[in-house]
């Protein structure tokens, strides 16, 4: 990897870990150079300002949900099947990287975001529309918008991801194992 490739992908962990810690209007460029250790100038050379930043790391992690659920909505088998399995992977990845799962997730910094963004997120929830509107047309899933249902059963599985984020339960706690099973109920029929 070219030196100007690892002075980025330092420069985005620091600024990933600082905006979720301290969050990101908090968040100096100065501090980010600092913890990247580069002198502050560098950042320009990567990244028109911080905002732009902000919006790198969010559409990297908009694109790794939107594949997640694209990769559970290919799988075989019922539909419930691919909801655990979206679920579970969700919940891996605030394990697994939690910087990147709060920064989409559960992070309030959606009026910073610019458009490209917000169509990045928008792909995560379209294909969360898509899987439940085939349990629709399979009849498992209740009657009315996909959208609806989309945020329903998504409002109870991130409650799941911000408790392992926050380190209450682990990936295989009795609390994850109930949320998954809770957002199925809210949205079967």
């Amino acid at each position: 990897m070219a030196v100007a490739d690892l002075t980025r992908q330092r420069l985005i962990r620091a600024a990933l870990e600082l905006f979720t810690t301290q969050g990101y209007h908090v968040t100096t460029t100065v501090q980010i150079a600092k913890k990247a250790g580069v002198a502050e100038g560098t950042i320009y050379k990567h990244f028109q300002s911080k905002q732009h930043l902000l919006n790198e790391l969010y559409r990297g992690a908009a694109r790794w949900a939107a594949r997640a659920a694209e990769e559970a909505d290919a799988l075989p088998g019922p539909v419930r099947d691919r909801l655990q399995s979206l679920a579970q992977r969700l919940v891996a990845g605030a394990t697994q990287d939690p910087a990147v799962m709060q920064i989409y997730f559960i992070d309030r910094h959606r009026t910073d975001l610019d458009e490209k963004s917000r169509d990045a997120g928008r792909e995560f929830q379209t294909a969360l529309e898509r899987l439940l509107a085939r349990g629709k047309s399979d009849g498992v899933v209740r009657p009315g918008a996909a959208e609806v249902w989309a945020g329903v059963w998504l409002a109870v599985i991130r409650q799941a991801v911000e408790r392992v984020l926050t380190r209450e339960w682990g990936e295989s706690s009795p609390g994850v194992r109930q949320s998954i099973d809770a957002a199925w109920m809210a949205i079967s029929r």
